[in-house]
């Protein structure tokens, strides 16, 4: 069985070698120059890659093409990872011909004609307007970095967004210059659509990248460290392309007349700067420091985890000072009539050991908690190495994916351990549950807005092929290695307890209110999500805003302090339920911090409400598919680290009290 399984784990690492791979950011630079002649290393095509477009008022992005803009054979492609595919990045080469240290002034790159009467015509115009009426966002991509749009804020601190929009919409002519005041537009009535037809791409570069190959190169040659785009609006007429215009293009309100034609020019401009200040190994920084909202946090994250960690060393101190005098006081009894006298924990231990109900569906959760555990702790843990890093586009949700695959012989392995010290029997129930519940309830939440993505002709719906991968995956190699971990974890011997079951279950006396089990388990993930709301601030900006998520190092902090957190909120309400008698801990321990799942779902319903602008019941409905897939996950959890902790206490102390 040793042999059998050593060689599927390396079967399992060759089929991911190919379509997994690492980039650590600083060691894979692109050396550009003037010409090929200098050094044969370097290239002189500068290549622009589109993205897909997306917008803050709708969930449905779209590819490039979709808007009828130019395009070009896409035969150059780049091949994207797994976790591009999965969040809908549709990465495709574009029209754009750069050269470097080239610069190109109003060149011409493609024209649109749109016909009244046509109605294939008619519906691509329509779709253009109404995608710049949502403010849908181009995303480019030039050197594995991405096009920025840099302007100014009211505090006169400069933003750079990594989208710029396809157009501007004006509702009113009154809030007109207030709202396209990018190309100092003229006023076209009290609604206008303009479309931003022509781009000034400014490229800098860092000429001090090769001086090891000598001064021809560093003349003629070097590494690319931004690229700032700023939209244009330019009604071109006639074949004289004057790129200097204040005349914008204009789209019409209502549909052509019939046989009227409507000509959009695209256009654009390119210009080479010079910068050796800036290192090649700091050209992320701009964009990074420029994100609204992230210099003024510091201060309140770490007094966040001051907080916590202020309170979780008092919850650890009253702890360990309360057990240390219950353990010495009923170390010291010696009769059994005085046992009978007193009350807490120790007077069940006879029942706190016996089997909870629906112990089949608790190993279940708890197996694949530990996989969803081990999964995010590895994810941050390489993400705080920089192997995750931003410039590597997919990577994160790849590893993420990866690792819950492999993960399945965890998963397998602790729930048919703690299935077997239940007492349980139906080893075959227990195996298919651990390996299709948890990953079918999420595969199922992706499937079905997979359709929706689908209907609506979105970027984001999975290729049927992708589907077909992500379920042999599931069924080849998560699945397998499921069984695999539960044939071990039943071959086990069972948990061992402390203390024996008595056969007749002792009666729990009347409790007081905070000693029920709905008002505990609903104190319980209070503390805990506490210590986490402040980034999930910024992980839902990154998810729905379009915002780059860089630091890791205080999420993998925050992340421990999380368990920390969970493990003594619940072990201090654990001891309180003991201390009145209530042995019933086994899924009151899983639910009472497995209940922070539900301050997220609050947290993220109040997100919605005030910080986004979504339109549209099926946005709606997409948005919160994907809240709920991501509130289980973090249900199991956070549900996971509580029972474990408190799993953990109770055999701690009953082991050490003299019980006859």
């Amino acid at each position: 069985m040793a042999k059998l399984l050593a060689i599927y784990l390396l079967y399992i690492l060759c089929l991911f070698s190919k379509a997994f791979a690492f980039y650590l950011p600083g060691l894979a630079p692109v050396n550009y120059c003037k010409n090929t002649d200098i050094v044969g290393t370097c290239k002189v095509a500068v290549k622009l890659y589109v993205n897909r477009l997306n917008t803050e008022k709708y969930v449905i992005p779209y590819e490039y093409k979709h808007f009828d803009f130019c395009t070009t054979v896409e035969d150059d492609s780049p091949v994207e990872n797994l976790g591009q595919v999965v969040f809908g990045e549709r990465i495709r080469p574009s029209p754009y011909k750069l050269e470097f240290m080239k610069n190109e002034k109003c060149k011409k790159l493609c024209s649109k004609t749109y016909t009244g009467g046509n109605k294939t015509s008619e519906t691509r115009l329509q779709f253009l307007k109404q995608g710049i009426a949502l403010n849908y966002q181009h995303h480019w991509i030039v050197d594995n970095m991405p096009v920025t749009w840099c302007y100014q804020l009211e505090d006169e601190r400069q933003y750079c967004s990594t989208g710029f929009p396809m157009g501007c919409f004006s509702r009113d002519s009154r809030s007109q210059q207030d709202t396209c005041s990018l190309n100092s537009l003229s006023r076209h009535g009290s609604k206008a659509y303009y479309l931003f037809n022509h781009v000034n791409i400014n490229i800098t570069y860092h000429s001090g990248a090769g001086e090891e190959w000598g001064n021809g190169f560093k003349e003629n040659g070097g590494r690319i460290i931004s690229v700032k785009i700023v939209p244009q609006s330019i009604k071109h007429e006639g074949s004289h392309l004057d790129c200097e215009r204040k005349d914008p293009m204009v789209l019409p309100n209502d549909d052509l007349g019939p046989k009227q034609n409507l000509e959009i020019i695209y256009t654009y401009s390119v210009t080479f700067v010079e910068n050796n200040t800036i290192k090649w190994s700091s050209r992320w920084d701009y964009i990074l420091e420029s994100m609204p909202h992230t210099n003024i946090q510091w201060f309140s994250i770490l007094n966040s985890l001051i907080i916590v960690l202020f309170l979780s060393g008092m919850v650890a101190m009253i702890m360990l000072r309360t057990l240390h005098k219950d353990i010495a006081r009923y170390n010291q009894i010696e009769s059994g009539e005085d046992a009978q006298e007193e009350f807490g924990w120790k007077l069940v231990h006879g029942d706190v050991f016996r089997p909870p109900r629906k112990g089949m569906l608790l190993s279940v959760f708890l197996g694949s908690g530990i996989q969803v555990f081990f999964m995010t702790l590895v994810t941050l843990a390489f993400a705080c190495l920089g192997f995750l890093s931003p410039a590597n586009r997919g990577a994160l949700m790849t590893c993420a994916m990866v690792l819950y695959v492999c993960l399945g012989f965890a998963a397998g392995y602790v729930s048919a351990r703690i299935y077997k010290s239940f007492g349980g029997e139906k080893w075959k129930s227990n195996v298919l549950l651990t390996s299709l519940l948890s990953p079918g309830i999420v595969f199922s939440l992706f499937f079905i807005m997979n359709l929706i993505f689908w209907a609506n002709g979105s970027s984001a719906a999975v290729p049927f092929s992708t589907l077909v991968a992500l379920l042999a995956l599931w069924f080849g190699v998560s699945i397998p290695l499921t069984f695999i971990g539960a044939y071990f974890g039943f071959r086990k011997r069972p948990l061992e307890h402390p203390v024996r079951t008595n056969q007749i279950p002792r009666q729990i006396p009347e409790r007081s209110f905070y000693t029920q089990p709905i008002p505990g388990v609903i104190m319980g993930g209070v503390l805990p999500f506490g210590c986490i709301f402040i980034q999930l601030f910024f992980i839902l900006n990154s998810l729905w805003s379009s915002q780059v998520y860089y630091m890791f190092g205080f999420l993998l902090l925050v992340f421990l302090i999380l368990v920390i957190t969970c493990s003594e909120t619940t072990i201090l309400l654990c001891y309180f339920h003991l201390c009145a008698e209530d042995y019933h801990w086994w899924w009151r321990s899983f639910l009472t911090s497995g209940f922070t799942a539900f301050y997220l779902l609050i947290y993220c319903i109040h997100f919605f409400v005030t910080k986004l602008d979504i339109e549209g019941a099926t946005s709606t409905f997409l948005y919160f598919g994907y809240t709920l897939i991501m509130v289980y996950l973090f249900f199991l959890l956070t549900g996971s680290i509580g029972f474990f902790a408190c799993f953990w206490f109770v055999r701690k102390i009953y082991s050490v009290v003299k019980v006859d």
